[in-house]
């Protein structure tokens, strides 16, 4: 998945802007840069960054200061048969000195270390990546129910225009006899109450489009929101950011995997001891003369754990079961995202089907109501009858709004889906 801000920067370059009119795509992309969470990518990347560099400096030599001073109750010395008058060595002892060691080959342990990392890394990040990309599903609800809200908005709005025509109609009337006041009263209850629901759709409206703009980072209180395309993706196969989280793991298991014969292979380094104090390496030179001396020695350390073959069979076991297991994870969920994708077509197939006569429905209520209007003014009708059919070209209205947006909903929940 492309991180937020590279579809951020290419909805710029492409020339889209907030300026007078919003997109759903551009309100994902600032939804996304926009998520306190965006942060941690670049936390990672130090991390992974701060982990190499520490990998790394394993090669580095290794150096060891000390100090101390002992005291013995027995020393070495010349045996008194020897008849000597020589003295052995002092009781108190007292050294400052470093060890110093360097590797020259560690097995491959440090590759397969940074080879481990980078995997580690790319597994943290993929993990992100599915936390951001569930803010793409929030954002287009926020969406689609502002675009709802609106348009139902529009549509008693529409409806509240068509009872207050009715009503100067109906108060005319009543001044010249032809309609009577319980008509006009009629016609004006509906009329506020009409004006009861304008004003908390319209609230409602506002309200969304405020959280959705807490989402973007952006005051989206005087933009128009541009209905989507209503196209169904071709390609069907999910391309979700929980694949690569799958594949990441199973990576890192592998270079795990890798760390394993590296555990078992020998160790070489040079080694240095140096320390400035008594005694000295010449014991006989110590026992002669007491005082502190300088000492040196170097050499080439070979070393090998055995052990490491002891739990290598066992530990590569464990690496292939839990490969296996990430593997089941990653077939249920790619078996629930092709039941989903199913269903979601379905459903799709369902509403283009039930859509197909909302126009014709809308023509004949709206001829209907206009009928009505005409069988008012010649006193077919009462007020009753007349809003009778206003509420029925009202809702023939709504539910073919309803069911346009809830039809792009669910192209965009394929879409969320597949990660198309």
């Amino acid at each position: 998945m492309l991180k937020p801000y590279l579809l951020l920067a290419l909805a710029l370059l492409t020339g889209i802007h907030l300026s007078a009119q919003t997109t759903l795509g551009e309100c994902i992309a600032l939804a996304q840069s926009n998520y306190p969470l965006i942060r941690k990518y670049n936390l990672l990347e130090q991390t992974k960054d701060v982990n190499l560099s520490d990998i790394n400096k394993s090669w580095l030599p290794q150096i060891n200061v000390y100090g101390q001073g002992t005291v013995q109750n027995a020393t070495p010395s010349f045996p008194e048969s020897l008849g000597t008058s020589i003295s052995g060595l002092n009781e108190w002892q007292y050294k400052v000195g470093a060890d110093i060691s360097q590797n020259i080959w560690d097995g491959g342990s440090a590759k397969t270390e940074r080879k481990i990392e980078r995997a580690e890394d790319a597994k943290r990040k993929a993990a992100l990546d599915v936390q951001l990309y569930a803010i793409r599903q929030r954002v287009e609800d926020l969406f689609f129910g502002i675009l709802l809200i609106e348009e139902q908005t529009e549509q008693t709005r529409n409806m509240q225009t068509l009872l207050q025509s009715n009503l100067d109609k109906l108060r005319t009337m009543h001044e010249n006899g032809t309609a009577m006041q319980s008509d006009v009263d009629m016609v004006e209850a509906q009329c506020l109450s009409t004006s009861q629901q304008l004003i908390q759709a319209e609230s409602t409206a506002k309200s969304y489009r405020k959280v959705l703009g807490i989402f973007t980072g952006k005051s989206l209180t005087n933009q128009e929101l541009v209905k989507p395309d209503a196209s169904i993706p071709k390609d069907l196969m999910p391309n979700r950011p929980e694949l690569r989280h799958f594949e990441a793991q199973l990576q890192a298991n592998e270079a795990r995997n890798a760390s394993i014969t590296a555990s078992t292979m020998p160790r070489i380094g040079l080694f240095a001891q140096a320390y400035y104090g008594y005694p000295g390496f010449n014991y006989f030179e110590s026992m002669m003369n007491r005082d502190p001396s300088f000492n040196i020695l170097a050499g080439v350390k070979v070393s090998w754990n055995i052990g490491a073959f002891y739990t290598k069979k066992n530990n590569r076991r464990k690496l292939r079961l839990s490969s296996d297991n990430i593997a089941v994870e990653r077939d249920v969920f790619l078996f629930n995202t092709n039941m989903q994708t199913r269903s979601q077509l379905d459903h799709i197939d369902e509403l283009k089907a039930i859509m197909k006569e909302n126009d014709r429905i809308v023509e004949l209520r709206t001829n209907v109501r206009k009928a009505a209007e005409s069988q008012l003014d010649n006193g077919v009708i009462d007020a009753t009858d007349l809003l009778t059919k206003l509420t029925d070209e009202r809702q023939a209205r709504l539910t073919a709004s309803y069911q346009e947006i809830q039809l792009l909903q669910s192209i965009y929940q394929l879409k969320y889906t597949l990660n198309q």
